[in-house]
């Protein structure tokens, strides 16, 4: 009874701090100042790159969870000619897997606080409570960067992506970028109009991640062929660090829970 008095007064606050402070480091990691500090982000070039083929080449600027340039060299494989594409100067694009992540760790953190170190926790129950509002959290921004949106292609071609480049792009070229895991990625679609006296059996293509050459879709009275799929990707080494934040915490979490559950399962079962 002492160990566990001693366990819900001591041991959990501690973890409770290591959690704070762990998860402090991630919400730094996405670089976005805290409200009302008024620090400006930096912007971070990354050069997209892919194995094996120089069909698309690149450099996105990154700042916080926006994309506020991209510089987009794509190589034509039916002609090799060389297309070029840019942000409008106006324009960035917000990234909300990033936004959703940072939300849901200043989420977690919130919980964290909310137990101060003069909190006296009563029960086992109500650390497992604590923990499991955490860990959602931390799965829930886990998850936002571990599994990009499926997307239909026509959400792919309305998205407000598609209005944010100088030169326009081309009817015949579908872009759409993600995070995967630790990776910006960047996915170029080239399209093949499908003629109405074709003789193809017109099947439209479902939400995906990355769609594949013969996925078909119908946009603006016009259907469509996906003809090449080009992806390139870069990895955002912050991104990384945030993903191992939060496996650690998770880890801390799951062991604090663990070491309640043995004194609880005890406690309901000890001879009297």
């Amino acid at each position: 009874e002492e160990e566990f008095k001693w366990l819900l007064q001591e041991e959990v606050h501690a973890v409770l701090k290591q959690l704070q402070d762990i998860l402090k480091e991630a919400s730094h990691r996405f670089a976005l100042p805290a409200s009302g500090s008024g620090g400006a982000v930096k912007q971070e070039n990354f050069v997209l790159s892919t194995s094996g083929t120089d069909q698309v080449k690149g450099v996105l600027t990154l700042q916080g969870d926006a994309l506020c340039q991209a510089d987009i060299n794509l190589k034509m494989p039916r002609n090799n000619q060389l297309l070029h594409f840019a942000f409008r100067e106006d324009k960035q694009w917000k990234l909300q897997q990033i936004q959703d992540a940072r939300n849901h760790v200043n989420q977690a953190i919130y919980l964290l606080m909310n137990r101060d170190v003069n909190y006296q926790f009563k029960t086992g129950s109500e650390v497992l409570k604590l923990m499991d509002a955490v860990m959602l959290q931390l799965s829930r921004a886990r998850n936002r960067l571990t599994t990009p949106a499926t997307l239909t292609l026509p959400e792919i071609a309305s998205s407000g992506l598609t209005k944010m480049f100088a030169p326009a792009l081309p009817p015949d070229i579908l872009v759409n970028f993600y995070i995967n895991l630790n990776k910006l990625c960047l996915t170029v679609y080239q399209l093949h109009v499908l003629q109405p006296s074709t003789t193809k059996n017109f099947k439209p293509a479902g939400g995906s991640i990355l769609h594949n050459p013969g996925a078909m879709f119908e946009f603006g009275n016009q259907r469509y062929e996906v003809s090449h799929v080009h992806k390139v990707e870069c990895v955002v080494p912050w991104l990384n660090d945030a993903l191992v934040f939060f496996t650690v915490s998770l880890q801390l979490c799951q062991q604090l829970k663990d070491k309640i559950s043995v004194f609880s399962s005890y406690w309901n079962y000890r001879p009297y």
